[in-house]
């Protein structure tokens, strides 16, 4: 039970890390904006979809993790 919770804290911290990174950086330039990201804009509300920004931020996490697993 100890490596789990030890795992939940670093994976929450991390997450916090991350948060605060993306709150006090400038707007990333081209996430959001690529073709594929949806933004349907009606009277009284906007519904935003960042379909293909998710997809590259998921492909360069999963890079970024395979990697990390072959240096251990």
């Amino acid at each position: 039970m100890d490596f789990l919770g030890r795992g939940l804290m670093t994976l929450g911290a991390v997450l916090l890390a991350l948060g605060l990174l993306l709150w006090w950086s400038p707007q990333i330039p081209l996430l959001g904006k690529l073709p594929g990201d949806l933004r349907i804009e009606r009277d009284g509300f906007v519904v935003y979809l960042p379909l293909t920004s998710c997809l590259v931020v998921s492909a360069a996490l999963s890079l970024a993790a395979s990697l990390f697993a072959r240096l251990r």
